[in-house]
């Protein structure tokens, strides 16, 4: 469903947009491939081929990690913060639609606690 819409409006997959989350949330817009990888919970190989392909885009560029001539950091274009901004709207009207809308208030605070007691550093 989410993804379904993204890919029709926005002509992005629910992986892609992920990606564009995680880094626009990150430090400078930019994350090591690596811990990009497990954030968006993503083979290696998987995160470089979905880059590559953002990158073509030019929603994505990737650069070497400083003080590391391994290291290789993804970094978000202000194309890609833009086209983030647009898709943002397509998956949040889905989100409401397909899942907060099947609950009535009582239940979405109740999750909303179960959710809090989740994050919460201790239990």
């Amino acid at each position: 469903m989410l993804e379904a819409e993204l890919i029709a409006e926005q002509r992005l997959s629910l992986a892609a947009y992920d990606v564009l989350v995680q880094l626009a949330e990150a430090p400078h817009h930019r994350l090591r491939m690596t811990e990009l990888a497990d954030a968006v919970l993503l083979s290696r190989s998987g995160v470089t081929r979905l880059v590559d392909r953002l990158e073509r885009a030019g929603l994505v560029l990737r650069e070497r990690a400083d003080g590391d001539g391994r290291g290789v950091v993804a970094v978000l274009t202000s194309q890609g913060l833009d086209r983030l901004r647009v898709a943002s709207s397509t998956h949040l009207t889905g989100v409401a639609r397909h899942f907060a809308e099947a609950f009535d208030h009582a239940e979405l605070e109740a999750f909303g606690r179960t959710c809090d007691r989740l994050g919460a550093d201790e239990p």
